[in-house]
């Protein structure tokens, strides 16, 4: 039964040894070094590129802070030259007020005047 068992000990440690050569055949460290230097490459290509997107993001929310600035300031503009007219819109009708109602107590007085000279 040694025999058997040293037999089979062999073909088992024969085949362990040709599975390991394969194995290192198969790993060739050259090509493994080349592939980890794509690998690498590739992830600072994709760094970049999200650094690259990052920056254009910023750029735009920069613009858009810009004309949001603008905006509001053209607002606060119109605001005050829109306040200024309805100031002096206002002054205006103080000042018209009374002069329309002396005239028309005038046209009144012509009225009756008028009224009387007929009669």
């Amino acid at each position: 039964m040694t025999q058997k068992q040293t037999i089979l000990g062999r073909i088992s440690q024969l085949a362990r040894a040709n599975v390991n050569a394969l194995l290192d055949r198969a790993e060739d460290p050259e090509k493994m070094l080349d592939q980890l230097i794509r690998d690498y490459t590739n992830s600072i290509a994709e760094a970049e590129e999200a650094v690259a997107q990052t920056i254009a993001n910023v750029r735009m929310a920069e613009a858009d802070l810009q004309t949001d600035r603008d905006g509001a300031y053209k607002v606060d503009n119109l605001a005050r030259v829109a306040l200024s007219r309805q100031i002096q819109h206002e002054s205006e009708i103080s000042r018209a007020e009374p002069t329309i109602t002396q005239q028309n107590d005038t046209v009144e007085q012509l009225k009756a005047g008028l009224t009387t000279m007929k009669t």
